[in-house]
């Protein structure tokens, strides 16, 4: 499952309802003590985290009101359902879906008691009328009497009445209209329960790394990714059969030694005997068995080392997970929720974090949820990632999608500054094609003949159209006003670029686009840097889809996992790009076109005047 959107209300600070969207890569920006951490607690609590439980005191206290609620809205969602051996059934069929398809949990917790109870509701399109509008609750027996309540003799006859989803099927099909509306089902008792109880393991798994963690033997910021592990670790379907042997060989024995108990108990006496069934209960917690230690070799504990160094722990662990995910792919969601991951943290090392959450982000089932009040940080995160929590006097915090009304108040929160010695805006389609102009830049640069050499030149700064960053947005606005001139490249893969082009030529602010005269910037790349970093041999032109045909080899080779070509692009961009010489692009006949461009940037930024 996905989680597209969370909304918390009269949540700590939250009084009135508020909703955050979320994506692949949501980051939640503002000042100190404004509310960010909260929305990710939220989570942590909605998901069942042993970090963060709910509290009497998680009620708003402005409000009055003893209850708070944690909504989730998730999308896709699994195809079908089995409550036992004989009733199969799907989320849509039982009407527990928004109008849209989507499925919406609430989870509400009243406080107003010892400590905080918990109720689970799905708020879904469901049937309203009368007498249809409550089957789920219904047990079995109910669901007869009601089959005599709407369908006739011969009817019931032909419905298998010990299929509780039939049963329904039947009587929501006996009506012409079930006037569906929004409602609320409670998930607390007969099938509605049972389902939630399918559901619920199916939801993502939600790992929080807090900021503000003590120092101690046990310390979270170190044993967490190392417990992360080994979910992932219990997670692998072989391990999964080789678990499963276990509890059927500790089942087959312990049922055995139960029954020659049970015999024995009848020998002595029958009636208590009669009463006694021997029943296995096979859940054993198996995370909670193992566990993994870093140590040096010095023989210091990782716990008595620095902070800086303790949370390196977690660079290493996204930067390997990261790899991991696009590699593999994932076989359960897993959302990533990180305050703050720039605390303690070299600028070299927050730069890697950035790179491996990005990247995580772009693998299947995976999500990324940070909060930071960096500008550092912030300033290079995806646009469209970020979520804006404000409060002013007298009034709660306040969420909204960061968008052109909101830069400036961002960018003033977060202390983001325009960069003046930009000169030239270079607007590329995405991140990967701003990784291969910089390398082949470099490439072309090697002898020192041409001027530009994209990869430390402070007078460019990319904008990637497919997404900007914060701080690309902010130095647009403050260019804008000053004339800066654009250099637009696009992909020849996409015929509607060719007008993009053209309006851009025809403006008279000194601007320029154009197309790559290939199909896409890997189609560049020299055969050998790719053999080098994927260890596949390929052979392409000029206009063919390459990311495809290397993805496509690999799927060949049964001995490599596979790679989508989305992934492709990632890694082709991360190792083969950076191997790139000016003898290999020669060779490839792209050093001319590389150097016309890099030319004509840097004819505009000397024709540019402050």
């Amino acid at each position: 499952m996905k989680l597209d959107a969370v909304t918390v209300k009269n949540f700590r600070g939250y009084a009135d309802e508020q909703e955050i969207a979320v994506g692949g890569l949501t980051t939640i920006v503002g000042k100190n003590d404004v509310g960010k951490s909260t929305i990710l607690e939220a989570l942590a609590i909605f998901f069942g985290s042993d970090l963060v439980k709910p509290d009497l005191g998680d009620a708003n206290v402005a409000s009055g009101l003893r209850e708070f609620e944690v909504t989730c809205t998730f999308s896709d969602l699994p195809v079908g359902l089995v409550l036992d051996a004989q009733a199969e059934t799907s989320l849509s069929s039982e009407h527990l879906l928004t109008e849209d398809g989507r499925l919406t949990v609430k989870k509400r917790w009243d406080c107003s008691g010892a400590k905080p109870k918990e109720e689970v509701f799905v708020l879904c399109h469901h049937p309203s009328v009368d007498g249809l509008s409550d089957l789920l609750l219904l047990a079995n027996t109910a669901l007869k009497t009601r089959l005599a309540k709407f369908l006739s003799s011969e009817e019931i006859a032909s419905v298998n009445k010990s299929n509780n989803p039939a049963m329904r099927q039947t009587l929501w099909a006996s009506v012409p209209d079930l006037c569906l509306a929004e409602q609320e089902v409670p998930v607390a008792k007969e099938d509605s329960k049972r389902i939630w109880e399918r559901i619920a393991p199916m939801l993502p798994h939600f790992a929080l790394f807090q900021s503000d963690r003590a120092s101690r033997d046990s310390d979270s910021e170190v044993q967490d990714p190392m417990k992360l592990a080994i979910a992932a670790a219990l997670a692998e379907t072989e391990v999964q059969i080789a678990l499963t042997g276990v509890v059927e060989a500790v089942r087959i024995r312990a049922t055995e030694l139960a029954s020659r108990t049970h015999d024995a108990l009848g020998e002595l006496d029958p009636e208590l005997s009669d009463g006694l069934v021997p029943t296995f209960k096979s859940d054993p917690r198996w995370a909670s068995l193992f566990s993994v230690a870093l140590e040096g070799s010095d023989g210091i504990p990782l716990n008595k080392r620095g902070s800086g160094v303790r949370r390196l722990v977690l660079v290493s662990f996204f930067r390997a997970e990261a790899q991991r995910l696009i590699e593999e792919g994932s076989k359960r969601s897993v959302i990533y929720a990180i305050e703050e991951p720039e605390t303690s943290q070299h600028p070299r090392n927050q730069k890697i974090l950035l790179e491996s959450f990005q990247a995580m982000a772009r693998a299947d089932g995976c999500q990324v949820l940070l909060t930071t009040h960096s500008p550092g940080l912030a300033g290079h995160l995806p646009a469209e990632s970020l979520r804006f929590v404000s409060k002013t006097r007298g009034s709660g915090p306040r969420i909204e999608a960061a968008n052109e009304g909101s830069w400036d108040a961002i960018a003033n929160d977060l202390g983001i500054l325009p960069d003046d010695r930009v000169r030239v805006l270079i607007c590329v389609e995405g991140p990967n094609d701003v990784v291969a102009l910089k390398a082949l830049s470099k490439a072309v640069n090697s002898d020192g003949t041409v001027a530009v050499d994209l990869s430390s030149d402070k007078r460019f700064a990319f904008v990637p159209l497919g997404g900007g960053t914060l701080q690309q947005w902010v130095s647009e606005r403050y260019l804008r006003g000053f004339g800066r001139p654009e250099f637009h490249i696009y992909d020849n893969d996409v015929a509607k670029y060719q007008d993009a082009v053209d309006e851009v030529n025809g403006r008279s602010d000194g601007s320029s686009a154009r197309l790559t005269t290939r199909r896409e910037m890997e189609n560049y790349l020299h055969p050998a840097v790719i053999k080098a970093a994927l260890d596949v041999a390929v052979s392409f032109g000029f206009a063919d889809d390459v990311p495809l045909i290397v993805s496509t080899e690999i799927r060949m080779d049964p001995t490599r996992k596979p790679l989508n070509p989305r992934s492709v692009k990632s890694k082709l961009a991360e190792h083969a790009f950076p191997m790139m010489t000016r003898q290999l692009l020669e060779s490839s006949l792209g050093a001319e076109e590389v150097t016309s461009w890099l030319e004509d940037l840097e004819q505009m930024a000397s024709g540019y005047n402050r």
